[in-house]
């Protein structure tokens, strides 16, 4: 077994990161329908939509048709060609027959947009970068699609506070590198990162990888600009820190999936670009070694820890199969990823050169590498980060997002094991461990009904049990909405109806998405 060096120490037991390891996906799976990207699309598993109802909206007229070609000159589509990548969702699941596309650049437009379809009923479907997993981003029958896609414009950074403010329609990776040239970073990291939209972003309250380190984007956004159904413009963008006068009303809109109002514009408070950044690779032979190296880590690192990532082994042998990815270590039942950012690489050093003597002397690490270099760091990430990308390769994917009670997490994916047998092809788990999300992945040759009826409810039921939610990061969407009462009480369901009531009362926005039908509020 080599050593890896570090600055002036040397590590025994730990391997040198490979440079063969260094192959960077450079945009992530989610982009399968963009242009010349050359990806394809995981096979259809479901109609995600089957046994919904359409409600009786009004259907585009030519009317319509010729109001947005007025409105939107060149940017009122409705080319069929050009609709289908909009009416499907990225996991083929939910499949919609919007005949209009529609590509506003200003808040103006969405207004004028939404105002006119709220006359008209006419349902209308928000639509970021579309990399949503649970049907939330793509209409259910004929509505109106509204991309933010031209809604693109950083409008200001201030290099004194860190506060970003753009439209709703830029793309993750652009800002990062937008305010990585000023020396910060964005608070969110998403393997959808190179498609995503920040609208989208804060629509479904994405996590990612950096959540753990900076927090939800419930903390770090600090202002909104949203249109509301009637098109009416709410502005909330003060770039404030402190803002105490009266209701957040910015809260509402967080994670609303676009069933509340529409953002065009999003202020966030954007971290420092840490000097020094260090990723550990490191394999553990049991879960409870798992849990005791982050328990360790925490108590460790400290201020430096900015991620704690696992995966199982069948996500490696995943990864290694369908993508021909690298395994830098030897063979391990569990995997995990530990992330430091700090000011000082010196300090950084000494802590984690400490923890590691820790995990290795007292038996819970096996083996590890370690890298400092950007293109060695990405290589590792890489194997966490084209897990999604390698599942698609394994057939049809049944995904669940779930938040549960951190010694509770893998114990979930060994009871679907054993709850399935040899039904399903593969039962994987992988997720944020720093804070307790689980991505639980079932693959199966095809899509199989009786399968599924394994699955669902039995996944709600015992995360319900063990006190979790049934949606972590991904949101409620289509597919998960009739299942909320697992997470929350009628009371609270009710609440969320009447919210949407008054924001909405003809129910345009976004329907069929995030709230339960009615019957099972009551």
């Amino acid at each position: 077994m080599t050593t890896v060096f570090y600055g002036s120490r040397a590590w025994g037991l730990f391997h040198r990161a490979s440079s063969s390891s260094s192959r960077v996906w450079t945009h992530p799976p989610f982009v399968g329908l963009s242009p010349g990207r050359g990806l394809s699309r995981p096979p259809p598993c479901r109609a995600a939509h089957s046994g919904v109802h359409r409600l009786p909206f009004a259907t585009l007229s030519q009317q319509d048709r010729d109001f947005f070609q007025t409105l939107l000159p060149g940017r009122a589509l409705t080319d069929p060609e050009v609709l289908e990548a909009s009416n499907v969702d990225w996991l083929k699941s939910v499949r919609g027959s919007s005949e209009l596309l529609l590509r506003p650049r200003t808040t103006e437009e969405v207004s004028q947009i939404l105002r006119y379809c709220n006359a008209r009923g006419l349902a209308v479907t928000p639509q970021g970068g579309n990399t949503g997993l649970v049907g939330g981003s793509v209409p259910v029958f004929d509505e109106i699609i509204l991309s933010t896609a031209l809604l693109n414009q950083v409008l200001s950074f201030d290099v004194v506070s860190g506060i970003l403010t753009c439209q709703a329609g830029c793309v993750l990776e652009a800002l990062s590198s937008f305010v990585g040239e000023q020396d910060f970073v964005m608070p969110l990291d998403l393997g959808a990162k190179g498609s995503c939209h920040i609208g989208g972003n804060v629509a479904t309250n994405a996590g990612g990888l950096r959540l753990l380190r900076y927090g939800p984007l419930r903390g770090t956004v600090l202002g909104l600009e949203v249109v509301l159904a009637d098109g009416t413009v709410l502005d909330s963008q003060a770039p404030l820190r402190k803002d105490n006068t009266g209701y957040d009303l910015k809260q509402l809109f967080i994670g609303s999936e676009g069933t509340l109002g529409v953002v065009t514009a999003v202020s966030i408070l954007c971290p420092r670009k840490p000097s020094a950044v260090n990723l550990a690779f490191l394999g553990c032979a049991t879960f409870p070694q798992v849990l005791e190296t982050f328990q360790r880590c925490r108590g460790m690192l400290g201020e430096v820890l900015s991620a704690f990532e696992f995966l199982d082994s069948a996500c490696m042998k995943l990864v290694q199969d369908h993508l021909k990815l690298t395994n830098p270590i030897k063979e391990s039942p569990f995997y995990i990823l530990i992330e430091t950012s700090g000011s000082s690489a010196a300090h950084d050093e000494e802590k984690l050169h400490r923890f590691l003597q820790e995990v290795m002397t007292s038996s819970l690490v096996a083996d590890g590498t370690v890298a400092t270099e950007d293109s060695k760091i990405k290589a590792l990430w890489a194997l966490r980060e084209r897990i999604t990308e390698a599942l698609t390769h394994d057939g049809c994917v049944y995904k669940y997002d779930l938040s549960l009670p951190v010694q509770h997490i893998y114990q979930l994916v060994e009871d679907m094991q054993e709850h399935l047998g040899t039904r399903a092809k593969n039962v994987v788990g992988y997720g944020h461990l720093g804070d307790g999300n689980l991505h639980l992945n079932i693959t199966s040759p095809s899509h199989d009904p009786a399968l599924l009826a394994a699955i669902e409810p039995y996944v709600y039921e015992w995360t319900a049990r063990h006190h979790g939610s049934i949606s972590a990061e991904h949101g409620l969407g289509l597919k998960k909405r009739n299942y909320v009462h697992f997470s929350k009480p009628a009371p609270a369901l009710r609440l969320m109806w009447q919210i949407k009531s008054l924001l909405d009362p003809r129910g345009i926005l976004n329907p069929y998405k995030t709230l339960p039908d009615r019957a099972s509020t009551d």
